[in-house]
C-alpha cells in the first residue's frame, strides 16, 4: 500500500514537472515568434482619427489611397469631395 501511494506521488510530481517545463518552452517560443513590427497607423482624412492600417477601409480617390475608420466617414468624405 505504501509503495502504491509513493508511486502515485512520484508520477504526479513527474507529471507536474513535465507540464511546467513544456508550458514554459511553448510560452518562450510564442513570445519569441510573436514579436512583430509595430502596427502601422493611418489617418482618416475625414475625421482625422488614427486607425490600424489592417482594419481600415481603403479607397482610392483622385489617384491616391485613403484609409477610413468606418463606411460613414468614407461616405461623408466622398460627398464633401464632390
Amino acid at each position: 500500500m505504501v509503495r502504491l501511494i509513493f508511486f502515485i506521488i512520484l508520477v504526479s510530481v513527474f507529471y507536474y514537472v513535465l507540464y511546467f517545463l513544456i508550458k514554459d518552452i511553448l510560452l518562450f517560443r510564442k513570445r519569441r515568434d510573436g514579436r512583430s513590427e509595430p502596427e502601422e497607423l493611418v489617418e482618416d482624412p475625414y475625421c482625422k482619427t488614427y486607425i490600424p492600417k489592417r482594419s481600415a477601409i481603403k479607397k482610392r480617390v483622385g489617384g491616391k489611397d485613403h484609409f477610413f475608420c468606418n463606411p460613414d466617414c468614407l461616405k461623408r468624405y466622398l460627398e464633401e469631395k464632390k
